[in-house]
């Protein structure tokens, strides 16, 4: 039996203002935990997680206050199923509060959560809810055995206890309605102009480019922007670093790529150019700006970030048709996400970081690693919507991969796909780091891929002046080398250059007879034809010079000029492509064209061979002015003569591959002769030899 004084005492207990409160506050913060944990992405539930972690905060004190009190009133009692139960419920509330406090800070201070603590949280939210239901509801089950007047005024004083915790966690219920309802987000307007023209049919608003949005309809722009947000949140710097710099970056601003858009949209029209957007400038595409000529045709957020953060994260299928054919998707946005000020920042870095389910799940999916994936766009064709005559296939990189060797369908580990060669794996620290869904990956591998995507245009981010421009075109050109080391797929790649050449010359040769040079140039580590991309614009060519023993020039090609254009006759990986006229396609003006007159490149693994021929000279000579040893003037020209410098002995062969991104005629149609803009040229490999030169005899 238990005392009257005893039971006063339960009674007292049970109306403690500090018990309710406590109380209140863990039913609260256990309710709204199991909400942020089951129910969806919503924006009640960002208010449940903000306003979860604000009064765990405020709970932790007065519970160990509470919770120390209860025990030292309670440990020397006699231990029983309550009593135990009551224990287990302790040290659930503890590991939750102790989780708890730790993720908050993991939340607001660091660039991610841990996982396992999260764990911790979850499981011990669900222990601390099995073991204090049984304590509770033991202690008010044995309440109920008596009808003493004490034991009528300590059931008065639990159902006291009930209602006062009830209405405290209603309060705190209301006041996260309150604040959901309170929150007005940003508008996205995601409607295509009044004057929006529908060339293509009212069920192609984004053709003649195959893109399409899983709505059909448009795409604020707001929405699909924003990539400068993952680097400043400390979370995905590293990975916004490299792309900052990238071709996918500056997909938009292309220098090249703007002049050209303007000549096709001059030519045939404003929503022509929708058909190169897909893949330049999605954002402006998608926010309907292709369209009438009221602006530039690009968005400012388009134009900024070309291939942003967002619009590859959110394609959710793609054909491989090419074209940009892709479905994209409208990811929700978290609260505050798409605000600017400091206060929202820091609102939207916290709620990404304590609440990622939404942000891992939308943005980050199995799709990236397929090679189809890439083919979306790096597959390129015109048809009879383009050029009025009919299909001609250009540029093409994924089927050049899917049939080369570098592609064993039947065993994963012999294939080299596109994002192992063009997003390397990084050490990294960021929170996309580790994977294990590669066969050769794990989890903890710290590691992430490189968003550089580097590949062959060391130009364009010097010419926009990007913020580490000149590291990441020094990037590339150790890429064209073949110079930068892949460990990941060190034991299925060959070494040595990319694209290497071999110098094949007689060891000698008598003065007066043709020299024969061979140079024999292998696609060795590229996944796909070298050179590959747009080659009306792209040249790779060989660059011969041959010395004899005083360094004086016998033979040369390949030489450029003081404007910079490649010399007549030089050997030149390129393509040539005509209108339906026969009329060459100079500008990259691709609307035009049906088909190609001439192309030169190889596919992976294959060689080709350039020859040249020149005649030994039997003397080496030096120049001299015109007024030594005779000289003058003709009419208005100057003449000068070459005295001789003895006999030519050796001759010293230089064999070089050479590569730019774009050529200077359509540089100069571009930006005027005058800009003095030129593509800096890159050194892929070379070779050299030395030809003994032997006299005949009597000489």
């Amino acid at each position: 039996m238990i005392s009257p004084a005893e039971m006063r005492s339960k009674t007292v207990e049970w109306q403690r203002r500090l018990l309710i409160a406590v109380t209140a506050l863990l039913a609260f913060e256990t309710l709204t935990g199991l909400a942020i944990f089951l129910l969806p992405f919503s924006v009640p539930n960002q208010v449940a997680v903000v306003v979860h972690t604000a009064i765990g905060l405020i709970c932790v004190l007065p519970y160990a206050w509470y919770q120390l009190r209860h025990w030292r009133l309670y440990r020397e009692r006699q231990l029983t199923h309550v009593k135990l139960t009551g224990y287990f419920s302790m040290v659930a509330a503890i590991a939750a509060c102790l989780s708890g406090l730790l993720l908050s800070y993991q939340a607001l201070f660091a660039d991610r959560i841990s996982y396992g603590w999260d764990l911790v949280h979850i499981v011990s939210t669900f222990a601390l809810l099995a073991s204090v239901l049984p304590h509770v509801l033991s202690l008010v089950y044995y309440a109920r055995r008596g009808s003493t007047e004490s034991v009528v005024e300590l059931r008065r004083a639990q159902r006291q206890f009930g209602r006062r915790t009830l209405y405290g966690t209603l309060a705190l219920g209301v006041l996260v309605g309150i604040l959901a309802v309170a929150y007005q987000p940003v508008r996205l307007n995601n409607q295509l102009p009044t004057d929006y023209s529908y060339v293509y049919g009212p069920d192609r608003p984004f053709a003649p480019s195959l893109a399409r949005t899983n709505t059909a309809q448009a795409f604020d722009a707001r929405s699909m922007g924003g990539s400068k947000t993952c680097g400043e949140a400390g979370c995905h710097s590293q990975i916004y670093e490299e792309w900052s710099v990238s071709a996918h970056r500056y997909a938009a601003m292309d220098l090249g790529f703007r002049a050209i858009q303007t000549t096709m949209g001059q030519q045939n029209g404003p929503e022509s150019t929708r058909y190169c957007a897909g893949c330049h400038d999605p954002i402006s595409l998608f926010a309907g700006t292709k369209n009438l000529y009221r602006d530039d045709l690009t968005n400012p957020i388009g134009r900024d970030e070309g291939v942003s953060c967002i619009t590859c994260h959110a394609i959710r299928e793609t054909d491989v048709k090419g074209n940009a054919s892709y479905v994209i998707a409208q990811p929700a946005r978290y609260m505050f996400e798409l605000r600017d000020g400091e206060g929202a920042r820091q609102l939207r870095n916290f709620l990404i970081r304590a609440y990622p389910r939404q942000h891992a799940r939308s943005l980050q999916h199995g799709l990236f690693k397929s090679p189809e994936f890439c083919a979306a766009c790096h597959k390129q064709f015109i048809d009879k919507e383009i050029n009025q005559v009919g299909w001609v296939q250009l540029q093409n990189q994924y089927d050049n991969w899917r049939k080369s060797r570098w592609n064993d369908s039947t065993n994963p580990r012999r294939t080299i796909e596109c994002r192992e060669c063009h997003m390397m794996l990084t050490p990294s620290d960021d929170p996309a780091s580790g994977d294990d869904r590669d066969y050769n990956r794990n989890p903890g591998d710290g590691r992430h891929r490189s968003h550089r995507f580097l590949a062959a245009n060391q130009f364009m981010p010097l010419a926009l002046k990007l913020d580490g421009a000149a590291e990441h075109a020094a990037l590339t050109e150790r890429w064209l080398q073949g110079r930068i080391d892949v460990p990941e797929i060190a034991d299925k790649w060959r070494t040595g250059p990319a694209v290497p050449i071999e110098l094949v010359a007689p060891a000698r040769v008598q003065p007066g007879e043709p020299v024969d040079l061979q140079v024999l140039i292998t696609n060795n580590k590229v996944g796909h034809d070298f050179p590959t991309g747009p080659l009306d614009i792209i040249q790779s060519w060989v660059e011969i010079v041959v010395r004899d023993q005083n360094g004086n020039v016998v033979y040369e090609t390949g030489q450029r000029d003081a404007k910079h254009f490649i010399r007549p006759g030089s050997f030149i990986f390129k393509a040539e492509p005509v209108d339906q006229y026969g009329k060459l396609i100079d500008r990259h003006n691709l609307w035009e064209m049906v088909g190609v007159r001439y192309r030169r490149s190889m596919f992976p693994g294959q060689s080709d061979r350039a020859e040249f021929t020149f005649n030994c000279p039997a003397t080496s000579a030096r120049p001299t002015p015109a007024s030594a040893t005779g000289g003058g003037e003709i009419g208005d020209q100057r003449y000068a003569f070459r005295s001789p410098a003895g006999r030519v002995t050796r001759l010293d062969v230089s064999a070089k591959l050479l590569y730019r991104k774009v050529d200077q005629f359509l540089l100069n149609f571009l930006f005027g002769e005058s800009s003095g803009i030129t593509a800096p040229v890159t050194l892929v490999s070379e070779d050299s030899s030395s030809i003994e030169v032997v006299p005949q005899r009597g000489q």
